[in-house]
């Protein structure tokens, strides 16, 4: 009878233990399933800060293409001639100036 009794406390003292090995086995899962969400959340996140930062880094490159154009264009004699002509009202000698009248 000692022995029954020896024998049905291991098994009842091996079902607790695998009980409270499948709860703490349960909380990890929940606790990795919640940290992978956040953590997927946060690479959306990242991803759409990239990609804002990377059309943001073209728009950048278009304007500073045009500022180099415009850069070029101001040491032509063309502009040169424009800003004469419209801020300083210059002309070539012989050229005639038409102005209307307010």
């Amino acid at each position: 009878m000692t022995r029954r009794r020896i024998a049905y406390r291991k098994k009842r003292q091996n079902r607790f233990g695998m009980f409270l090995t499948g709860v703490v086995v349960l909380m990890m899962v929940v606790v990795v399933s919640i940290r992978s969400n956040e953590l997927q959340q946060k690479c959306a996140v990242y991803a759409a800060r990239e990609a804002a930062l990377e059309q943001q880094i073209e728009e950048e490159k278009a304007r500073s293409e045009e500022i180099e154009e415009y850069r070029k264009y101001t040491q032509t004699k063309k502009y040169a001639e424009e800003v004469a002509k419209d801020k300083l009202g210059l002309v070539y000698e012989g050229e005639i100036i038409f102005k209307e009248e307010d």
